[in-house]
């Protein structure tokens, strides 16, 4: 069964530790203690009509923990990159966790799917990133990877209701599966490519 490892990055309060529990099966609690630099679980699954094992990283997003998480990126095949719908700073904050999965990994760009969690209370406040901000950052994001053979994508998550959470693990399982048959056609391997972006995602992709 091929193991894939995950990475779950955005600032802190997104909802990352609860968009994982509940992919797990867990529930959705309205408190968690706050992640200890990075937090881990597995769960088998099926993409593409695979049986697959996802080992997920939940990185801690609090300033304090940088130097720690670096360790945590390596091997990293993707990453859901989570920003709270109600706090416009953590959805400028994005292109930050893309620059750090993309130069620790080890392995240079991989895919990654833009998650909006909390829509459930989109809305409530006057600070909050519109459905369209979200779509246009990812397109122009996927300008700097289409040339590497995969796209990335949006999508709207809820972790209290539950929705989207499992559609946003099989997204990105999906790209990574297609990416990985994207390189054995190319005749790439992953240990070959830049460990660097050639480019760094700046706050100017999001105008």
């Amino acid at each position: 069964m091929p193991v894939i490892k995950i990475v779950l990055i955005g600032d802190g309060g997104v909802g990352k530790t609860a968009i994982r529990e509940r992919y797990l099966g867990k529930g959705f609690r309205s408190q968690y203690l706050l992640t200890i630099g990075a937090d881990f679980a597995m769960r088998d699954d099926t993409t593409n009509g695979i049986p697959v094992r996802y080992q997920i990283w939940d990185l801690a997003g609090q300033q304090r923990f940088d130097a720690v998480r670096e360790v945590y990126y390596k091997g990293a095949l993707g990453g859901l990159l989570v920003y709270d719908v109600t706090r416009t700073d953590s959805f400028f904050n994005t292109p930050k966790w893309i620059n750090e999965l993309w130069t620790h990994n080890s392995k240079g760009r991989v895919p990654i799917v833009l998650v909006a969690n909390k829509i459930d209370i989109k809305g409530s406040t006057d600070d909050t990133v519109s459905s369209e901000q979200g779509r246009i950052f990812t397109n122009k994001l996927s300008n700097l990877t289409k040339s590497e053979g995969f796209a990335c994508n949006y999508i709207e998550t809820s972790a209290k209701t539950g929705v989207n959470i499992q559609a946003a693990f099989s997204l990105l399982g999906e790209n990574i599966m297609n990416f990985a048959d994207y390189l054995k056609k190319v005749r790439l391997p992953t240990n070959s490519r830049r460990s660097t972006p050639q480019r760094s995602v700046t706050k100017r992709h999001w105008s």
